[in-house]
């Protein structure tokens, strides 16, 4: 069973979106019907987050878990107050410095925010996105908008419209097409029912920035192998993952690079076909293997690393390929968000190469 509907897409106008474009999105989200749209980090698939009938049209269309909750976007800080209760101290200075951006924060979820936006638990997670394209349908539609990524369940999220439409043709009633998101990974994720906060997921919002206001803040992702709830979502080893086989490689970049070139070698001679996800500066080492060779930037740019990551991997699924090979990233900045990404599109499995 899923929700099926007649998928149309509307082009908008990503930095001045158009208002009668804003307008029709708005309709069908005030409908109970759901609409992709992007954001800053990627697109999400959204629907009244008061709903609970249009929530759980987002887990149907999406394939995904009622354990696995979503994000609530909200377009000003009275709309924290609607969903949320208890709220501690350290929300407001942390909204006032990151928001509008790429940082969630998990609150005590009140009484009458549907209990399906965070299935089993008493909590909501919430965003304030800054895209215009977000908060010009946040500001239209005057509720809170629930907005998983736009993909099917653990596959790499959705950064372009294309990407959308490939895991949700006819599963979803609107796609605004608004072009590339500009960060193109998640968000960070802090729960800050704990005392201290700690950051679920890594994301767009680095620690080192937000040690600045928590300054015992700690990264503590789980990797989930079994169901359960949990306040985050991305929680599951196996998330974002490729239809490919990840290897993911780590170890001492010299020998990394020489060991990821042997394996494809050895591949590609059993007649598989390889793409190898690399850095600009390294894509020298693996010419003349055979394998399909996409670069993913400048060792330095981790910014346009994080942008293109989940794209270069659908560009891969899209050829074919059976395995790709990624070498791990060090877990500084961005970094932290990038290897964590890897990790579970590799489904928790890592080649360490001494």
């Amino acid at each position: 069973m899923g929700y099926t509907a007649e998928t149309r897409v509307l082009q908008v106008n990503p930095q001045h979106p158009e208002p009668e474009v804003i307008t029709a999105a708005a309709g069908v989200l005030r409908a109970g019907g759901l609409v992709a749209f992007p954001t800053e980090t990627v697109y999400g698939l959204g629907a009244n987050a008061l709903d609970s009938q249009a929530i759980e049209r987002i887990y149907l269309a999406k394939r995904r878990p009622a354990y696995d909750p979503l994000i609530a976007h909200v377009y000003d800080f009275a709309q924290v107050q609607q969903l949320a209760i208890d709220l501690p101290e350290i929300a407001r200075p942390l909204t006032e410095h990151f928001w509008p951006g790429p940082l969630t924060l998990v609150f005590k979820r009140a009484p009458h925010v549907p209990e399906s936006i965070a299935q089993g638990l008493d909590t909501v997670a919430i965003r304030m996105p800054a895209h215009p394209v977000a908060r010009a349908l946040l500001d239209q539609t005057g509720f809170p908008i629930a907005a998983p990524s736009a993909n099917t369940f653990t596959r790499p999220s959705a950064t372009t419209a294309a990407h959308v439409l490939e895991d949700l043709q006819g599963r979803v009633d609107l796609v605004l097409d608004g072009g590339a998101s500009t960060i193109g990974l998640e968000s960070t994720v802090i729960d800050l029912t704990q005392d201290p906060p700690v950051i679920l997921r890594p994301g767009g919002v680095l620690l080192e920035d937000l040690k600045g206001l928590i300054p015992q803040l700690a990264v503590n992702p789980k990797y989930l192998s079994n169901p359960m709830p949990s306040a985050s979502p991305g929680m599951m080893i196996k998330h974002y993952s490729p239809r490919a086989n990840v290897m993911l490689f780590d170890g001492p970049i010299e020998v990394v690079l020489i060991a990821m070139a042997d394996t494809a070698q050895r591949l590609i001679a059993n007649g598989k076909k390889v793409g190898i996800l690399t850095l600009e500066e390294e894509a020298v080492h693996f010419t003349g293997l055979g394998a399909r060779i996409i670069s993913l930037g400048k060792r330095e740019d981790l910014s346009q690393i994080g942008r293109v990551l989940f794209g270069a991997m659908r560009a891969l699924d899209v050829q074919g390929i059976d395995a790709i090979l990624v070498h791990n990233f060090e877990k500084i900045g961005l970094g932290e968000a990038i290897s964590d990404r890897l990790l579970r599109a590799a489904s928790g499995r890592v080649i360490r190469v001494e």
